[in-house]
């Protein structure tokens, strides 16, 4: 009975922790709803700013120019709700982990999220312009450059959340040194391999050109050599506390051992 108790406490408490990351997102939504159109302008800006004079965007479908921005704006609340749900899961799984486990899991929770929104601040501020500028120059002659905007909005929210996840390599890398998976000096070791990994990788997740490409391709292979950088640190770390639980526990040893003579 305690163990049945036991779970069904847990599903409650996981209960919980979803209703209110939840409502977290609709609150901010609610909050973002009336700058709909607002900032929907603001994520075409770079579009705009690349398309020939007399141009604009199009809407194919009747019912776009209304729910385009609201998907924007729905996709923007969970963005800037991760910090809470994050912290929501934070608080679910904390209880279950050891002491030196928390101090690795909480700094990684806040620097991936930083890293999310790096990703995508990187994507809006350096790749679109460059990007789409490409895009529009290489249109044939004749050809009016009008983008509808609901693929524009599919387009730009693959490439944010593309360049959001390549951003956290360097969390993946620090977790698989922390496991025990691998080390430094073997990822150090398979760089060439990396290097070519990360021009495939920019290759499946940008548009078929060479810059997006480069632009996702640079940073995945820097942020890969950060993570090596800062996964040794941590593997050094968890072997220094290791040998300092095993000292610590001989000296228990031998301290019960004096006891019993």
């Amino acid at each position: 009975m305690s163990d049945a108790n036991s779970l069904i406490s847990h599903l409650i408490e996981l209960r919980s922790r979803v209703l209110k990351a939840l409502a977290s997102v609709l609150i901010v939504f609610l909050c973002l709803a009336y700058f709909a159109q607002d900032l929907y302008r603001l994520l075409a800006d770079p579009l705009l700013q690349s398309m020939p004079e007399n141009s604009s965007m199009i809407a194919t479908d009747v019912a776009s120019p209304f729910f385009a921005p609201f998907k924007l704006t729905l996709v923007l609340s969970f963005f800037i709700a991760i910090p809470y749900v994050l912290y929501q899961v934070w608080a679910f799984v904390a209880p279950g982990l050891y002491k030196n486990e928390k101090k690795l899991v909480a700094p990684l929770l806040f620097s991936s999220t930083l890293l999310f929104y790096a990703g995508m601040a990187f994507a809006y501020f350096v790749v679109f312009p460059i990007a789409f500028a490409f895009f529009n120059s290489v249109a044939p002659e004749g050809v009016t450059v009008s983008t509808d905007i609901s693929s524009y909005l599919n387009f730009v929210l693959k490439l944010f959340f593309a360049f959001g996840v390549s951003f956290e390599i360097p969390i993946a890398i620090i977790l698989l040194c922390w496991t025990g998976v691998t080390d430094a000096k073997t990822l150090r070791a398979k760089r060439p391999y990396v290097v070519v990994g990360a021009f495939v990788v920019g290759m499946l997740l940008t548009p078929p050109d060479v810059i997006s490409q480069t632009l996702l391709a640079v940073p995945m292979w820097f942020l890969f050599e950060v993570g090596v950088i800062v996964g040794g640190f941590y593997a050094g770390n968890k072997t220094d506390d290791g040998e300092g639980e095993d000292d610590s526990a001989s000296d228990s040893v031998a301290e019960e051992n004096r006891i019993e003579e």
